[in-house]
């Protein structure tokens, strides 16, 4: 039988009913031979109130009491489904990040995972228990509790699972799998079987938010076989993340349709054309720790040339300030603008690399709408575009349709 490690986010134990049916959907996989290896999230809201409660003493609350605070979330979780498995009459174990030791370095509220022991974990189940840990945790070399930031229980899940070589690491949230585009937008939205590494860190990193993305770095970089599944739902299969070359891949050309409306553009304008200028203009914007995302320098005029990037809206006002105040008058440019109301929609598909057309037929597509393109930005399995953030349904709905994605590839 196999190893398998599950991961239920927060809705999954939302109440002491859902830890109970999360007990439920445990005890029959123990009983049908299989180790578990369970990862919760904090109670669903739970995070969020303790941060208030923290913010209610002190506006910036400090790092390490902030990390001691949230983890008590997991705590409780770990200790509720532990009972609930041990009602069921299955033998039951829960650890916090700490008492498994996953190790990580001190980066309060954002720490990352440097290795994990994993012995008390294999001596539980070698016994027959069912493991439970609280995910989001680890303790750094001082013995201080960490936290691994927003998302980080699927992080937990997929380190655990790599750690322990585990057959399987299933993520149960509130949607039964990865889809081709957000089902609220195009209902003719489909439910992908598989889908590779690659195609679902690009998804992620352009607004998904199915999974997060270091748990998807992380599984590719250790070869963690993946699947989504519902919490809410039983016996579907939901989508399976693996590799290229993994036997009965789906063979499309295009996998999804991903959009991101966190993102805003800035453009200076009329800067001198001379090497070094993109530098002049990024490293302030680098230096304050703010994150770029689409870069295009238009081409040169009259020794002048204009230079746009995109940044998360809740950067906009800090960059604006940066460009306006610090870099514009010291490289010379004639201004700063920016907008926040726009939209980067794309199309993501390992097909792309053996099609060509992919990029005119999107294009063309849009077009047809009358829906202007403003950015452009390709990779070898994805193009995306930046538009007004009024044509962004439209345009997923036209591209969704237009690379036939509500058909399965025969």
């Amino acid at each position: 039988m196999a190893l398998i490690v599950q991961k239920y986010g927060g809705t999954s134990v939302g109440s002491t009913e859902r830890i109970k049916s999360v007990a439920s959907r445990v005890a029959r996989f123990h009983r049908q031979g299989h180790q578990v290896v369970v990862v919760v999230s904090a109670m669903s809201g739970e995070t969020n109130r303790l941060i208030a409660l923290a913010r209610e003493v002190s506006p910036h609350p400090d790092p390490r009491e902030l990390d001691v605070m949230v983890s008590t979330g997991e705590q409780v979780s770990i200790a509720l489904l532990a009972m609930a498995l041990m009602e069921l009459g299955v033998g039951a174990r829960s650890y916090t990040g700490a008492q498994v030791r996953i190790l990580t370095d001190s980066a309060h509220t954002k720490a990352r995972i440097l290795s994990i022991d994993e012995d008390r974990i294999r001596r539980d189940l070698g016994q027959g228990n069912v493991v439970v840990v609280a995910g989001f945790q680890g303790v750094d070399e001082a013995g201080n509790i960490t936290t691994l930031g927003r998302g980080g229980s699927d992080t937990t899940g997929v380190a655990l699972a790599a750690a322990l070589s585990a057959d399987e690491c299933q993520i149960y949230t509130d949607v039964d799998g990865v889809y081709t585009t957000d089902p609220r937008i195009v209902p003719e939205a489909r439910r992908l079987r598989t889908i590779t590494f690659e195609e679902m860190l690009e998804m992620a990193s352009l607004g998904s938010k199915v999974l997060q993305i270091r748990s998807v770095e992380f599984a590719g970089k250790y070869k963690v076989r993946l699947r989504v599944l519902s919490s809410f739902e039983e016996g579907g299969e939901g989508t399976l993340i693996t590799f290229e070359d993994d036997e009965n891949m789906e063979q499309a050309i295009i996998s999804g349709i991903a959009f991101n409306l966190d993102e805003a553009k800035i453009t200076v304008e009329d800067v001198p054309d001379r090497p070094g200028i993109a530098y002049q203009i990024l490293g302030p914007i680098g230096d304050a720790n703010i994150d770029v995302d689409m870069i295009i320098q238009n081409v040169g005029h009259d020794g002048l040339t204009d230079f746009s990037c995109t940044v998360h809206r809740n950067d906009f006002g800090k960059a604006m300030k940066i460009l306006r105040e610090q870099v514009a008058p010291h490289i010379g440019a004639r201004n700063v603008s920016g907008d926040d109301k726009i939209a980067k929609v794309s199309v993501v598909g390992v097909g792309m690399r053996s099609h060509v057309g992919i990029a005119s037929k999107m294009f063309r597509t849009l077009a047809e709408e009358g829906i202007n393109i403003q950015m452009i930005s390709t990779s070898e399995i994805k193009i995306s575009v930046v538009i007004e953030e009024k044509y962004m349904e439209l345009a997923v709905r036209v591209l969704h349709q237009a690379f036939d994605l509500e058909r399965a590839p025969g």
